[in-house]
C-alpha cells in the first residue's frame, strides 16, 4: 500500500513554526536541540526535525517542548514566521508566550 503524503493542518503550522522560533530564541542549533531530545530518551536525528520545522513532518509536541524548556501549550500558539533577514531576539513575547515560556 502506498504511503499517504503527511497532511499537517493548522495546529501542526502553527507548531513547526514556534518550535523553530524558540530553537532560534534559545539560541539551539538543530543538530543541539535534536541532541537534547536524544538526552530525554526520544532520539531524534537533526534531519527529522529539520522536516518537522518545514512542517513535512508530524512531530511529539511533549518531547520538544521539553527540550526547548517551554510548556506544551506554548508550541501551539502561533509565532512569528523565522526569515534570515529577522532578528530572532528582537520579536516581543505576548503576557500569554511569556507565561508559557517560564
Amino acid at each position: 500500500m502506498p504511503n499517504r503524503p503527511v497532511e499537517i493542518g493548522p495546529a501542526g503550522l502553527h507548531t513547526a513554526r514556534a518550535i523553530e522560533h524558540l530553537r532560534l530564541v534559545r539560541g539551539l542549533t538543530q543538530h543541539q536541540l535534536a541532541a537534547r531530545c536524544t538526552e530525554l530518551g526520544r532520539p531524534m536525528a537533526n534531519t527529522a526535525l529539520s522536516h518537522i520545522e518545514r512542517a513535512r513532518r508530524r512531530c511529539d509536541v511533549d518531547d520538544l517542548a521539553a527540550a526547548l524548556g517551554a510548556a506544551p501549550a506554548a508550541l501551539l500558539l502561533p509565532w512569528p514566521t523565522h526569515s534570515p533577514e529577522s532578528d530572532v531576539t528582537s520579536h516581543s513575547l505576548t503576557p500569554i508566550q511569556e507565561a508559557l515560556l517560564g
